[in-house]
């Protein structure tokens, strides 16, 4: 039992980003309101205020019937009407309609009982306003605020003067335009407030992806004017010095030999720098990474103290225990629901540890991800050993250790 739960949990929440999580709750909390109102201001006051009487027993029943349409019509357009508020999916023009028609089937019913006095009044007024809610959280989401108000109080009029002819007092004819109003400003601050608070964390997501993207084209564009700047001149250099070894050649000149010669060690520098480039661009440094790690973690709401100092380490080293970092820092904002990750680094006589704690973890630790194979490749270069898992309730663990001595071998 518990086993499937935490599964359903893992599938349905922990799984979800930060932005799924809060739309899924919000529709969840749309759901449960309409079946609630439903509840406490139809079936419940209905049951007990109705007259026992066959007339009002069969329209009463089939009020409860319709109710319980108008709430599963509500549910099951709630989420096509949330898209289509958010621009993801357009709205068919009739997937309203049968809201509209079970709206007019429970005011109809809800009439004829107040005609017959088969139930007592206020379960009459509280009839109204549950039967008013679930569409209108739907054309809350669907049509423009100020067209909305104008429907809801021509709305409001039509349903004072028609319950006014059952009951002419001023009071009952007030409580049935206040029911109304209620039922309009309601589903405006609860949906249409819940929905646009969506879009803008939905716009502030999507504005960090465009960040990370733009950041990506950046360092490629840093990379390549770096390539250009190496290339650019040698390459260059190569074509002329080719050009006059041909010539050189076609004459028959010995100088043909030497400028050949020095078009060789021209092309064998540039390979170096080649090399040297890339071999900046694929490092990472330790010291950059911790303070990276530290303000990407705290951006993001989870508490992180990094202890330890970078210097002195050799720079392989650094390099590997960097990359450690930056994909121990992806983990954490990516899989789980961290609080707090704390970072470790000692280093001692014959060893360098790295450790990345956090809670948060939900799940078995993935085996065999590219990941750590990536990890652990890096650190098998420089006599290093990684390890990652859960260490007890929510906790993750990644510990990556290097050997001194191997860094003063290779060095």
């Amino acid at each position: 039992m518990f086993g499937r739960i935490r599964g359903w949990q893992r599938r349905h929440w922990g799984e979800r980003s930060k932005a799924e999580r809060v739309e899924f709750q919000t529709v969840v909390t749309w759901y449960a309101t309409t079946w609630f109102f439903s509840l406490c201001w139809l079936a419940l006051p209905l049951v007990g205020g109705l007259e026992r009487r066959p007339a009002p027993l069969t329209a009463g029943c089939v009020l409860l019937v319709t109710g319980c349409l108008q709430c599963a019509e509500a549910t099951r357009r709630t989420r096509p009407v949330l898209d289509h508020y958010l621009g993801r999916a357009e709205l068919p023009p009739a997937a309203l309609r049968p809201a509209a028609v079970l709206l007019a089937v429970a005011l109809t019913l809800t009439l004829a009982l107040a005609a017959i006095d088969g139930a007592e009044p206020v379960a009459v007024r509280l009839a109204i306003g549950a039967e008013l809610l679930p569409p209108g959280v739907l054309y809350g989401l669907t049509l423009p605020t100020p067209v909305f108000l104008r429907g809801s109080a021509v709305l409001a009029v039509v349903l004072m003067a028609a319950f006014g002819w059952t009951d002419p007092e001023p009071g009952p004819i007030a409580m049935i335009g206040a029911l109304a109003a209620f039922g309009a400003l309601f589903s405006l601050l609860a949906c249409r407030c819940g929905a646009w608070t969506l879009s803008v964390l939905w716009e502030a997501e999507r504005a960090r992806e465009v960040e990370a993207r733009l950041a990506v084209a950046e360092e490629r564009l840093r990379f390549g004017r770096d390539l250009h700047d190496v290339m650019g001149r040698n390459l260059a250099v190569i074509a002329l010095k080719s050009e006059l070894a041909v010539q050189l050649a076609r004459r028959e000149q010995p100088e043909a030999v030497d400028q050949m010669i020095e078009v060789q060690r021209i092309a064998q520098e540039s390979q170096r720098e080649v090399r040297a480039v890339v071999r900046g661009y694929r490092e990472a440094d330790l010291g950059a990474e911790l303070t990276g790690a530290q303000g990407v973690l705290d951006a993001a709401g989870i508490r992180c103290e990094v202890r330890g100092q970078a210097g002195g380490l050799d720079g392989e080293v650094q390099s590997a225990l960097g990359w450690v970092v930056r994909e121990a820092t992806t983990n954490v904002l990516r899989h789980g629901d961290a609080a707090r990750c704390d970072i470790a680094l000692d280093v001692d006589d014959r060893r360098v540890v790295l450790t990345v704690q956090n809670d948060g973890a939900a799940g078995p630790a993935a085996r065999g991800g590219s990941g750590l194979a990536g990890l652990r490749e890096r650190l098998s270069a420089v006599g290093g050993t990684l390890e990652a898992g859960h260490v007890g309730g929510d906790t993750f663990r990644v510990t990556a250790e290097v050997p001194l001595s191997m860094r003063e071998i290779m060095a």
